[in-house]
């Protein structure tokens, strides 16, 4: 990412200072924002341990005046596909008109005492656009306690696009405050579009 702009500038220094493969994860960002020019990002690395393996994964967020650009990063152990250990990396560009929804949740302590500008504990920013959504189906009942008539199944339809969860003490605040901007800048994008439609 060697355009001009310090937001450009700081996606990419936000990118090596996570240390995750930053010049794969740069490569494929930059090439999925191409010229334009980078309204907001949010870049959160997330480790995990699975048995006795620790995997990282890194997930990058961009918003420009026209897209929504989302990019996973996930590294893999050797396997029947690749005698050595490998690196998976996708981008998906959405347009902003795409995105139904932004929903911020948070996190806070001694909700009581909370003052206006206090960082929250931990936010999960949910966006949806239509492209997965998550089913959750259950027998249909009428009511009647000693009715066994079929009554066919109910259900609801969420979406599900991205959920990323990010923790003061996990993350730091920074990068707290960090999704809490980019949530507000996808939101203003969001709801700018729709009123253009």
């Amino acid at each position: 990412m060697a355009k001009t702009g310090t937001m450009t500038q700081g996606l990419r220094a936000a990118i090596e200072r996570s240390g995750y493969y930053p010049a794969l994860v740069a490569e494929a960002v930059e090439s999925a924002v191409g010229g334009e020019p980078v309204a907001s990002y949010l870049v959160h690395q997330e480790t995990t341990f699975d048995s006795n393996e620790v995997r990282r994964h890194v997930t990058v967020l961009v918003l420009t005046a026209t897209r929504f650009i989302v990019s996973h990063t996930d590294e893999q152990p050797a396997d029947g596909t690749s005698p050595s250990p490998y690196a998976t990396t996708s981008t998906e560009s959405v347009k902003l008109e795409r995105i139904s929804s932004v929903v911020l949740s948070r996190v806070v302590a001694n909700p009581e005492s909370y003052t206006p500008g206090t960082l929250p504990r931990e936010v999960v920013l949910t966006i949806g656009w239509g492209a997965v959504s998550r089913l959750d189906m259950e027998p249909a009942n009428c009511g009647d306690p000693n009715c066994d008539a079929d009554h066919g199944y109910t259900g609801s339809l969420t979406a599900d696009d991205l959920s990323l969860r990010v923790s003061e003490t996990g993350d730091g605040p920074d990068t707290v405050r960090q999704a809490l901007a980019f949530a507000q800048a996808l939101s203003e994008a969001t709801a700018s579009t729709a009123g253009a439609r």
